[in-house]
């Protein structure tokens, strides 16, 4: 017989969010979440000297602004393979956006990490650069392939 385990609770700290830690952690690398947290700390401070007084508001719209709704899966049918639209979970489009602000943010070299995550973040919560480009290629995948959204029931 298996055992059931308990999914285990998420520490958030009082100052925080359940989503923002969900972000620390995606930028955390090699088990370091202090440095993760200077990062982001580090990259709050400088939205504040450069741009917005409240950097939170900022955070939250350029993941809001990166999200996808629309993505398109593979699902192989008989000979064939389709590339079948389907909609985004909201899991799923938080952990889309995340991914893709941050690998636009590693992509750069030559700065600190913190300054590229606030160029970054800077450019997604004004419509800008790579996180919102990639978006916006899903969703014309998406549309270029509407015709087989009826095979949608097929995908799990």
């Amino acid at each position: 017989m298996s055992k059931k385990f308990k999914k285990s609770t998420f520490y958030v700290p009082y100052d925080s969010t359940e989503k923002f830690e969900k972000f620390v952690n995606y930028v955390m690398k090699n088990w370091k979440k202090l440095l993760a947290r200077k990062i982001m700390k580090d990259t709050f401070d400088e939205i504040k000297k450069n741009w917005h007084p409240n950097p939170m508001v900022v955070w939250e719209q350029a993941i809001e602004n990166a999200s996808p709704n629309i993505m398109v899966k593979s699902k192989r049918i008989g000979w064939a393979v389709y590339q079948i639209p389907l909609e985004v979970p909201s899991k799923k489009k938080f952990f889309y956006a995340s991914k893709w602000i941050l690998d636009a943010a590693r992509s750069k070299k030559w700065s600190p990490m913190y300054k590229r995550l606030a160029e970054e973040l800077l450019a997604a919560y004004s419509w800008q650069w790579s996180a919102v480009k990639r978006k916006e290629e899903a969703h014309k995948m998406a549309e270029a392939n509407k015709a087989f959204a009826y095979l949608a029931k097929y995908v799990k």
